[in-house]
């Protein structure tokens, strides 16, 4: 069942003249309910554009965008919809709280969406639990938290909504090993608990090859390529003419089967990689 789908999805900023390339041109993307979709391209290949799709920020020039099998510019019932179906967390969302504490930070959208009190302060509740903050956090600052602790509550507060997807525009962006750790445990927890539908706009390879179900690359505006984790990062030449790599054990790899090793090219993890070369040293001695 497809969760989203956008058909002949093109944009083009109002202020552009026509002979200037559209922002994104021609998306045709299906994206299952449930799964992990990883969306990789060059800066300005049109990654942000198209997420600001999915719940009705921006308004296609051309095409459609349903979700849950609904156009979603129907009507305003539908955009309303739509926007709170779909929970987009922008890169930095940090620099979004304006909230005098963390409790009202993260209850800001479930007020928005005229929820009871008693039903609020359980999504807040669960929401604190999947980004894996003290309740004692509740009471203080946004301001009074560490940078990675504000990345989480901000995160939270859209969690809070309970939408059905989750889309994250680059959410390790800028911080320190242990804060990207931290965010990634917290979004392998939230599907696992959850079983929603979450997009990840990143540009880190290895991340990727972690989280992925299916890749998205955009390029210039454009669905490049569209599939498996292996099937993307098996393409690594066509990767690297659109100024992307592939994971850092990706290449090791390759270069080892260049070498004459007997090992797979289909390594993305450093488990993966593990696995491997305990696979090669049983087979050597």
């Amino acid at each position: 069942m497809n969760a989203i789908e956008t058909r002949n999805l093109t944009y083009r900023y109002s202020n552009t003249s026509k002979l200037t390339p559209a922002a994104i041109e021609g998306i045709d993307l299906r994206v299952e309910a449930g799964e992990l979709l990883a969306i990789i391209g060059h800066t300005g290949s049109g990654k942000s554009t198209l997420v600001q799709h999915l719940n009705a920020l921006l308004k296609p020039t051309q095409g459609l965008v349903l979700v849950d099998g609904k156009d979603i510019w129907e009507n305003k019932k539908a955009i309303r919809a739509a926007r709170f179906w779909v929970g987009l967390c922008f890169q930095y969302p940090e620099y979004q709280l304006f909230e005098e504490t963390v409790e009202r930070d993260i209850a800001f959208g479930p007020k928005n969406m005229g929820l009871a009190p008693e039903e609020i302060h359980g999504r807040v509740l669960r929401a604190l639990e999947y980004v894996g903050l003290p309740r004692s956090s509740l009471g203080k600052s946004p301001f009074d938290l560490s940078g990675g602790e504000r990345r989480r509550a901000a995160i939270a507060g859209v969690m809070a909504m309970e939408p059905q997807a989750l889309v994250l525009d680059e959410p390790t962006a800028g911080l320190d090993p242990m804060g990207k750790e931290q965010i990634l445990a917290m979004i392998k927890r939230y599907r696992a608990e959850t079983g929603r539908t979450v997009i990840l706009i990143s540009h880190n390879m290895e991340e990727v090859a972690r989280m992925a179900d299916h890749v998205l690359v955009m390029d210039r505006g454009r669905a490049a390529m569209h599939g498996t984790v292996e099937e993307v990062f098996s393409r690594g030449a066509e990767l690297a003419d659109m100024g992307l790599t592939v994971p850092t054990v990706t290449r090791i790899f390759l270069r080892l089967r260049e070498m004459g090793m007997p090992v797979s090219a289909g390594v993305y993890t450093m488990e993966r990689g593990m696995e491997e070369l305990r696979k090669l040293k049983r087979e050597v001695l």
